[in-house]
């Protein structure tokens, strides 16, 4: 595509972009801001998982000539409509809404909602046809009009904190300071009485300013219940292009309350901190009778005290970082500021740089008496929730103000003395875990080499000896002359032919003794046992033991052509060290290190098909997983879940929310929704496994799902024992007395569906049975269900934004959750899913989705051990979630990732064999997934599922070939599943169970692919380990670094996809649009409302005492899931987050 001319604006524009409300996927507006600001437009930038109400308050609150969404979740047209009638509610219809989300959005929606009244929806057509530039000059240039021209703002409003009228002053005063000038002089002359104290905040660039002020905000809105506070924030224009990044919003939780008004300036002007307008937005403010004004500045050099001149109390912001003491000496305002703040306290060197910065501060300030106690400089960690120092920091800002301008602000806020001190998820003394992770296995494989050098040297030696024998050795002697210890020298000399040759023999046998002494006795057994491993491959039955159970496998099937087909096929190798080198990297399945499997077979009856459903409620998809597992022996259920329950949220009549009940996913807000959802299917059954995709709110969907379990036993229980009236008559006494209906299972029940988990809806067993037998029912349930919850945060921040409490908060979650699990026994359930595939998902190559990944589960495994769990209980409770592409990479990533788990937690941590094997599932790419062509999907979708078979994945889920364009239907399911059972059931090669070994390009590629991520491993530990990079935000770069690598060879045709870029149909492939999408019902999301209105009337008290009790144990350091098992029960999802909330902290988004 021709290179488009960048539009120039007339006017000064400002944009307001962010994804939409319970939408992760921030990669297109993070490029399609950048672009906009490149086109000289100052762009707000809010983030992902951003409700119509902030957007629009934001948009009129900064003045915005135009707000740009995505949307890629589903709930658009709700969305979209929902924010037109606000902004019209608000007078606010001169913003212009722009939206985009791919193939979600489909052209008859387009229409309906640009004739609504939304400017312009792009299409993937739309992209190909103008370019990404070419759709911003298309923005821009309906966006460019002016703001602030006309001299139409009355006084009053202005007084009455309008924030339309207010924002149009500040407009006016920065674009036509002329029609603003006789209102403004008006309002000069007022705010000469006005005594609203300013608080002027500065420092250096990347110091955390904004998430200081964010936590300054909540603290003073908790601290003061009626007073207001307006903040003006300033961030630089760029001097090439005039546009700007205003970024300061994205880290704000705090700010979206009717006390607060923010509105972000650019300097418009390089080398200065402040805009010109400064005064006259802080005049305005003044006149709005805020009781408070802070005032934050872009970064700033060692120079810059443009501050002071405008606030009242000033605080610098600064970081341990700053270099040599004598640094201090130039910084000017250390001279001025009343309060200094070292944010970052985490940072190496933060107790030596506060004593440094005190020193200073102290002979800028000549206290050299003063005690260093009564200093104004404080440590504070603003990233950490409820943080001391920030505390500290508060009290002693308000105290200054009051003072200082006898501002109504004494704070009552309780602080401690407590220094800021972070909450290590990984000790300081472990941060290198990932370098000697590769050390060791680096180490492993150099004695590997040098053990298989040993052993190629004693095989010469023997074979010598034995020739000097003159016996030809039948494969069933051929190690004759040996036994445990070595050489039996007895029996060689006994069989000498020539007496002449014993000073010969007798110097060889002392050659292989000597030699032998380097050789591991593990590695000797191995070579002795060589010969019987073979003849257990060859007999007819293989037995093993799992747990202590005796399994029995036919080694072989027979082919139509009657060839007997081996299960496993073993190498032919003669040579010592040629079998030690395959026996120590490669083995047979089920041995370590696990190359080519974790079992010696694989489990009959059960192939590793797992099929993904989710969509409308509960019902519908409880009918999907009947239909998708009828006649199958084994239920394995895998579950996407929408999006407001994926951000731990309720359903809600509000537009923005009700759009999405249902959508992309199933809606389960509660308990009884879990028994819906799984009702049929018995959960306790040892061939029944369910995954959940579900990640910030996972231990309240773990909650409700481990009840489900309980009291579908609890019901087999009641039957069993003929119980069924006097239950029955129970559950009718408490709801006669609630008044209240009773929840029931929507619809007809589908085929196979016994209506197991119904029984007991609207009640917990506990209610209804004698509380040891209960007790005794969920103890025997929670440790045989089998299944897994993906639960994996670290994935989430780096690639999926799903996030929903503070990093650290959540990790503690999971570890509370993996501690009740060993404590309880759960045994077959994982407590989580380390996930690859939404690394891949937002852009990754499979090395860097695997390297990160396994840095991930490690850094689990760090976390776990640092709270005092032995890894021999929760390793086997750790899984793995990859996806597979079509690289080649994607041939070896599960060898791979198995060789480097088992290497690392066997050498390194001492682990036990349960806890060496890596488990994983396979989804295969969704991002190969085109919206053109869509019949070519298969076919992609056939081969990496190819891959994962033909590499030992555990279980194996292939996407719909319309999954591309819309949720998939009953027939694209069919044939997704049929990929699965073709190559499993007809297939022949697939008979084979380890069909890649001894490839040369596999061992290759693994060998290569080995090193990258040992490699990748030591690029994370130069950056401070898994978390250390996180906060650089290197893993995402990368992810989004590798993505655009790959869009742009796609785009250009350099990487050749069939259909999309390259053997286009005569019509050229255009993006196709589904015949039949799959949405919620009006019905269904009514249902979920009223499930929701109904448990909160029903169990009104007792919900507030549970919830109560899980913020005791988060604030007493007590295992909150223990807790959530109760308040599952009771409260429903939305409740608990809101909790949890309160004592964890909101996540915070990162640019």
């Amino acid at each position: 595509m021709e290179n488009v001319k960048i539009y120039k604006p007339k006017h000064k524009v400002r944009i307001v972009t962010a994804a939409s409300l319970f939408d992760g996927h921030d990669a297109a507006i993070n490029i399609m801001r950048r672009i906009i600001q490149s086109t000289g437009v100052e762009v707000i930038h809010l983030g992902h998982d951003r409700s119509v109400e902030e957007v629009v308050n934001t948009a009129i609150q900064e003045d915005a000539n135009a707000i740009a969404m995505t949307s890629y979740q589903g709930g658009h047209t709700e969305y979209f409509k929902y924010m037109y009638d606000l902004l019209k509610e608000k007078n606010a219809t001169h913003i212009k809404i722009f939206g985009g989300g791919g193939g979600v959005i489909l052209p008859e929606e387009i229409e309906e909602l640009e004739t609504y009244g939304i400017t312009r929806i792009y299409s993937p057509d739309d992209g190909r046809e103008l370019g990404l530039q070419g759709m911003i000059n298309d923005l821009v240039e309906r966006s460019d009009y002016p703001l602030g021209d006309k001299a139409n703002i009355a006084l009053q409003k202005v007084q009455d904190k309008d924030p339309g009228s207010m924002a149009r002053l500040i407009s006016s005063a920065e674009n036509f300071p002329e029609t603003a000038q006789n209102l403004l002089d008006e309002i000069h002359e007022i705010n000469k009485s006005c005594k609203t104290p300013v608080l002027g905040i500065t420092g250096t660039g990347g110091a955390g300013k904004s998430s200081l002020v964010d936590e300054l905000v909540r603290r003073f809105l908790s601290d003061f219940t009626d007073k207001t506070i307006g903040i003006i924030s300033v961030d630089p224009s760029k001097r090439k292009t005039g546009g700007a990044l205003l970024g300061d919003r994205i880290r704000m939780n705090a700010i979206n309350s009717p006390r607060v008004y923010m509105r972000s300036l650019a300097t418009r002007q390089s080398n200065l901190a402040l805009s010109k307008h400064v005064r006259e937005a802080v005049q305005v403010l003044k006149a709005a009778q805020y009781d408070l004004i802070i005032l934050e500045t872009s970064g700033i050099g060692q120079s810059d005290t443009e501050i002071l001149d405008h606030s009242d109390v000033s605080l610098y912001v600064m970081t341990p970082e700053f270099g040599a003491a004598t640094q201090l000496e130039k910084i000017d305002m250390l001279d001025f500021a009343d309060l200094v703040a070292i944010n970052k306290f985490d940072k190496r060197g933060a107790l030596d740089a506060l004593r440094d910065v005190k020193k200073q501060y102290k002979r800028n300030h000549h206290l050299f008496h003063e005690d260093d106690a009564n200093i104004p400089v404080f440590g504070t960690i603003a990233s950490q929730f409820n943080d001391p120092g920030m505390n500290t920091l508060y009290k002693n800002i308000m105290d200054a103000l009051a003072k200082k301008t006898d501002a109504s602000l004494n704070s009552q806020y309780h602080i401690t003395n407590e220094m800021s001190e972070k909450i290590f998820v990984i000790p300081p003394a472990r941060v290198r875990y990932l370098s000697e992770i590769s050390e060791n296995n680096r180490a492993y494989d150099q004695n590997v080499n040098i053990q298989v050098n040993v052993a190629q040297k004693l095989y010469g030696v023997y074979k010598t000896i034995t020739t000097l024998l003159d016996i030809k050795l039948s494969k069933q002697n051929e190690l004759a002359y040996l036994n445990k210890n070595g050489l039996d020298e007895e029996a060689i000399k006994n069989d000498l032919q020539d007496e002449s040759d014993i000073d010969l023999i007798n110097l060889l046998i002392a050659q292989f003794n000597k030699v032998k002494m380097d050789l591991d006795p593990y590695n000797w057994e191995e070579i002795l046992n060589w010969p019987a491993t073979i003849k257990k491959y060859q007999d007819p039955i293989y037995s093993f033991k799992v747990r202590d159970k005796e399994i029995k496998i036919d080694t072989h099937t027979t082919s139509l052509s009657h060839t007997q087909i081996p299960k496993v096929a073993l190498p032919k190798y003669k040579a010592w060290g040629d079998l030690l080198l395959w026996i120590l990297q490669e083995n047979v399945p089920g041995k370590f290190p696990y190359t080519a499997g974790l079992y010696p077979f694989k489990r009959q009856g059960e192939d590793p098909t797992r099929m993904f459903a989710g969509e409308g409620g509960p019902e519908r998809t409880n009918r999907r997983f009947h239909y998708v597992s009828l006649g199958l022996p084994a239920k394995r259920l895998s579950t996407a879940f929408d999006s407001v329950t994926l951000y731990g949220n309720d359903p809600d009549l509000r537009p923005d929310i009700y759009g999405k009940i249902g959508n992309a996913g199933v809606s389960i807000c509660c308990l009884d929704d879990a028994k819906k959802l799984y009702s049929g299917f018995d959960l306790a059954h040892h061939l029944t496994s369910v995954s959940m995709t579900i990640n910030g709110p996972a231990p309240m969907l773990l909650g409700f799902f481990m009840n489900a379990a309980i009291d579908q036993q609890c019901e087999k229980y009641i039957k069993e024992n003929g119980l069924e009236e006097e239950v029955e008559q129970k559950i009718k006494a408490i709801y006669q007395e609630s008044g209240l209906e009773r929840p029931t299972y929507k619809g007809e029940l589908p085929e196979g569906n016994n209506g197991l988990g119904l029984m007991l809806l609207g009640v917990t067993g506990d209610r209804v049975l004698p509380k040891e037998v209960y007790e005794k029912i969920k103890k025997e349930t929670i440790a045989v269900v089998r299944g897994t919850v993906q639960a994996d945060i670290l994935k989430e921040d780096q690639a999926q934004n799903t996030c929903i409490f503070s990093t650290e908060f959540a990790l503690r979650l999971m570890g509370d959750v993996q501690e009740y699990f060993i404590e309880n026994q759960v045994r077959n359930f994982y407590s989580v899913s380390i996930s690859g595939y939404h690394i891949a998902e937002a852009g990754a190559n499979p090395i860097t989705q695997l390297a990160l990944t396994l840095a991930n589960g490690f850094t689990y495994v760090e976390y776990y051990l640092s709270r005092g769990m032995d890894i021999n209980k929760f390793g086997p409770n750790l899984s793995f979630f990859f996806s597979n592409g079509i690289d080649p990479e994607y041939a070896v990533i599960g060898r791979v990732a198995r060789r480097i788990w088992a290497k690392a937690l066997k050498e390194k941590y001492g682990a036990n064999p349960r806890a060496q094997m890596l488990k994983y599932h396979i989804q295969t790419s969704g991002r190969s997934l085109h919206a053109q062509e869509i019949d070519f999907n298969d076919i992609r979708t056939t081969l990496q599922a190819l891959y994962a078979i033909y590499d030992n994945c555990n279980s194996l889920h292939t996407n719909a070939y319309d999954e591309a364009i819309t949720t998939p239907t009953e027939e694209s399911v069919r044939r997704a599943m049929a990929i699965q059972l073709i190559i499993n059931k007809e297939l022949g090669l697939a008979k084979n169970e380890n069909p890649i070994q001894g490839s040369f390009i596999i061992e290759e590629l693994t060998e290569l692919v080995e090193e990258a991520v040992l490699q990748e491993f030591d690029r994370i530990t130069e950056r401070g380990g898994v978390l250390g990079a996180m906060e650089t935000m290197y893993q995402r770069s990368k992810i989004q670094e590798e993505s655009l690598y790959y869009e742009t060879l796609k785009h250009n045709g350099d990487f050749p996809i069939i259909g999309v870029n390259t053997f286009l149909s005569s019509k050229g492939s255009p993006t196709v649009t589904p015949g039949e999408v799959i949405r919620a019902t009006e019905e269904e999301k009514q249902n979920q409302i009223k499930t929701l209105q109904k448990l909160h009337k029903t169990y009104e008290d007792s919900a507030d005492d549970a919830l109560e009790r899980v913020k005791e144990a988060a604030i007493q350091n007590k295992n909150m899931f223990e807790e959530l098992m109760d308040a599952t029960k009771v409260c429903s999802l939305g409740q608990i987050t809101e909790a949890l909330f309160e004592v964890g902290g909101q996540y915070r988004r990162n640019m």
